[in-house]
């Protein structure tokens, strides 16, 4: 497991204590992208997670959510995060 990854599973378990959480290093497909010149990993991950803390919320809501959370990330390089953010029950 990566260490980006590691921090990224490690965070949003603590901030929402999600049902369900899969964190999926998408970096390999990005090589040579924007963000990802050089091929060096650990800069495109996609989050599916599952909280309750995302009942009522709408899209925007949730996304800004997990943003807020993994800000550390994103301010050290994490170039790019597909979310898929849902309440129990969707």
């Amino acid at each position: 497991m990566s260490g980006t990854k590691a921090r990224i599973e490690d965070r949003l378990n603590r901030v929402f204590s999600p049902q369900h959480l899969k964190v999926t290093d998408d970096s390999a497909s990005h090589a040579g992208h924007a963000g990802n010149p050089h091929g060096r990993g650990e800069t495109h991950f996609t989050v599916e997670i599952v909280a309750e803390a995302f009942a009522g919320k709408s899209r925007i809501e949730r996304h800004r959510a997990v943003n807020q959370a993994l800000a550390e990330e994103l301010a050290a390089g994490l170039h790019a995060l597909a979310i898929r953010a849902k309440a129990p029950g969707e």
